[in-house]
């Protein structure tokens, strides 16, 4: 299994936390876990808050590109409404270079009014410019030259220099929570990136959708799933479990604020259907029914105990990518860096040694 580690860099939770601190912490963590043998380094783009706040995820890619040249560095994810896709294109060819082939592309298309209101956007037109700008991107980074001609984006053709220099075949992703993103990711061939907000069983039918599309449209077996999730790993059960509610529960206490779950306005955005869903199910239960959801999806507890959780969701959705996130909701730094090492001593080591069912029936 390829594991990853999900750099959040929040301050929502902790008292008096600068940003240069949680920088300094965040980064902290992502060369540990190089060092303890994690495959891929990942960051979300966010703006503004202290929900999340890393406004250029390539920029700060082409840092740990070269602070750890021996772990592969991917976007989860670079928000395409927010930015030109001939921009886009042009730095990821750029970070494919200064990486020499580890960099791995992922999109969204974003979610936070309030972070569309600040680039004056509006989000009823994020489905209509990712739809247009991905394949452009993509394109690009396959051809060396871009163009369009689309509602959004009139682009001449135009060559990328520097080209990348290296196949983007199995490097691309996209976030694909919503059905119309599950449909878009199975059009790129990209590996759909989930996140662990809600009990597996509710994912299993729309990971199947989308590996199904992805077989009609390429005519190819899908690429993992990649599953982005929040972990507290420790050694006393009962410890982890009272930390897990607490640093989880505050993380989705900020994920209810940023994104506005219990607002109304996703009945009236375009594209947003099934978010609505879960903000209704967010109003019925309230904060604490879904602090309860997503400990029962997201990964914590001993080692074994997460273990055989993670065998759990592969027997139900069969195998996927993890991405592990160690520091958020104010988790401390001593707490988010014994988990990463507890993690990376006794659960990495397993996860590495399974083998996905199609390498196995290829070595029989």
């Amino acid at each position: 299994m390829d594991v990853g580690m999900m750099m959040v860099f929040a301050s929502y939770g902790w008292e008096n936390c600068s940003d240069g601190r949680v920088w300094e912490e965040e980064i902290r963590l992502a060369r540990l876990a190089a060092d303890l043998g994690f495959d891929c380094l990942w960051s979300a783009e966010h703006h503004f808050n202290d929900y999340s706040f890393v406004p250029d995820n390539i920029q700060l890619m082409s840092y740990m590109t070269g602070i750890c040249p021996n772990i592969d560095l991917g976007t989860a994810a670079v928000i395409l409404p927010w930015h030109d896709p001939l921009r886009v294109a042009e730095q990821a060819a750029v970070l494919d270079n200064l990486s020499k082939g580890r960099f791995r592309f992922g999109m969204g298309r974003g979610l936070a009014r309030r972070e569309f209101a600040a680039f004056r956007l509006s989000m009823d037109e994020s489905r209509a410019r990712f739809d247009e700008a991905a394949p452009m991107i993509v394109n690009a980074l396959k051809t060396g030259f871009i163009e369009g001609d689309g509602q959004f984006y009139k682009q001449p053709r135009v060559e990328i220099r520097p080209r990348a220099q290296h196949s983007f075949d199995g490097r691309i992703y996209a976030v694909a929570s919503s059905e119309d993103s599950v449909l878009s990711a199975a059009k790129l061939g990209a590996h759909m990136v989930m996140f662990a907000d809600r009990p597996w069983e509710m994912r299993a039918p729309v990971i199947k959708h989308g590996q199904d599309l992805h077989r009609q449209f390429h005519g190819t077996e899908p690429p993992h799933v990649m599953l982005t999730e929040f972990c507290v790993c420790g050694a006393d059960l009962a410890e982890t479990e009272e930390e897990a509610r607490r640093y989880q529960g505050k993380f989705v206490e900020s994920n209810f604020y940023h994104y506005e779950f219990l607002g109304e306005h996703f009945k009236t955005v375009k594209g947003y259907d099934s978010y609505q869903q879960k903000a209704e199910i967010a109003r019925k239960g309230g904060l604490e029914g879904a602090v309860n959801g997503f400990m029962q999806a997201a990964s914590w507890g001993t080692p074994e105990k997460i273990l055989r959780g993670l065998e759990a969701r592969r027997a139900l959705i069969g195998d996927y990518e993890l991405n592990v996130a160690f520091r958020f909701g104010g988790t401390p730094l001593e707490v988010s860096e014994r988990g990463l090492r507890l993690f990376a001593k006794e659960v990495l080591p397993v996860l590495k040694s399974w083998t996905s069912a199609g390498a196995a029936k290829a070595a029989a």
